[in-house]
């Protein structure tokens, strides 16, 4: 009787938990809260990068992905395909043919564009984005995130929230882990030290560090107007879009690097070749007359 208080307990206090945190948020004190749910509980590297595998296995089996000879892998590929590996982690990259403005990054090194963010974003300032996306891998801040979930969904369960290492999960919860890795919420903290990731990486990689701000500005003008539901999966796990706009243009002022940016222009179709065969066709023709 008295271990079935004790699962009664769990249970509801993983319901209270659920009913008043509908969208999970990762910022400190949410990943404080459900710690003290799981006593002696460890979570490594090597478990948010295995679980981390598995959500996005997932979620790229239930997603279009862009095939490799269409033309925004081919425009991603060309745009960071360079920057495949970092300080102690090593990325992968794909697109999913989605109109929502999105993109994210998990601690296996995933990196996942919606192809809604390449149609409104030029080269640099899909830059800003995604290298803001790695800073949350390189500050460690998808390992807490993917741990954070891992633990929402055990203490769903009576059984896995007692244990001290991490359980197999099921094909329902790895979904609802995935999900909470597409609508991520990080803390405002978090959300600084990765715009800052983001410009310290074009700065040393040599991109135009304006960008940065051009990119929060696009989302910020976005989510005022007709728009702003296109956007509301970024706008809602990336929050204060002009604040940050602001913070990218300091920098850049500070570093005596910054002009206003001028958006280039975006071209996410395969580019037309001409063939070999077609221009000596052609310069013989010529030749002739």
């Amino acid at each position: 009787m008295k271990k079935k208080f004790i699962l009664l307990g769990v249970l509801l206090a993983a319901f209270s938990f659920t009913k008043t945190n509908a969208q999970i948020n990762f910022g400190d004190k949410a990943i404080g809260a459900v710690q003290k749910g799981v006593t002696g509980f460890t979570f490594s590297n090597a478990d948010a990068a295995k679980l981390s595998k598995e959500a996005v296995d997932k979620l790229d089996a239930e997603h279009e992905i862009a095939g490799p000879t269409d033309g925004y892998t081919l425009r991603l590929n060309r745009v960071f395909g360079k920057h495949a590996s970092g300080d102690g982690f090593t990325l992968n990259y794909k697109v999913y043919k989605l109109k929502e403005v999105n993109a994210f990054a998990t601690a296996d090194g995933s990196v996942r564009v919606y192809s809604g963010l390449m149609d409104i974003m030029d080269d640099n300032e899909l830059i800003a984005v995604i290298g803001h996306e790695i800073g949350h891998v390189a500050n460690n801040d998808s390992r807490d995130a993917i741990r954070a979930a891992y633990q929402k969904e055990a203490l769903m369960d009576g059984a896995a929230s007692q244990s001290a290492t991490v359980a197999t999960v099921t094909d329902s919860q790895l979904g609802k882990i995935g999900s909470a890795i597409i609508d991520s919420k990080y803390s405002r903290k978090q959300e600084s030290e990765a715009d800052l990731f983001a410009y310290n990486f074009m700065k040393k990689n040599g991109y135009d560090v304006n960008a940065e701000e051009s990119a929060f500005r696009i989302l910020a003008k976005m989510s005022e107007g007709a728009e702003a539901s296109f956007i509301d999966q970024m706008m809602s796990s990336h929050p204060d879009s002009k604040k940050r706009a602001d913070d990218a243009k300091k920098r850049a002022e500070k570093d005596g690097l910054y002009k206003p940016y001028t958006q280039q222009k975006i071209v996410n179709t395969v580019p037309v070749t001409t063939t070999k065969k077609a221009t000596a066709k052609k310069a013989t023709t010529k030749k002739k007359k």
